[in-house]
């Protein structure tokens, strides 16, 4: 399996405007957003979210 970069917050957010203006077909738009590692980004925003609310 191939290795890919960490998520890139600004390019998830471009691809995403990109889709609110309507300048792509949203199955390119979802697909753009997978291979940018959007799951892996939310996975990780999630446990930071986790983390906080256990020690607070």
């Amino acid at each position: 399996m191939e290795e890919r970069p960490p998520p890139d917050p600004s390019k998830l957010l471009a691809t995403w405007m990109e889709w609110e203006k309507g300048g792509e077909t949203p199955g390119r738009i979802i697909a753009n957003l997978k291979t940018g590692g959007m799951r892996e980004l939310l996975e990780q925003l999630v446990a930071v979210q986790k983390e906080q609310q256990a020690s607070s």
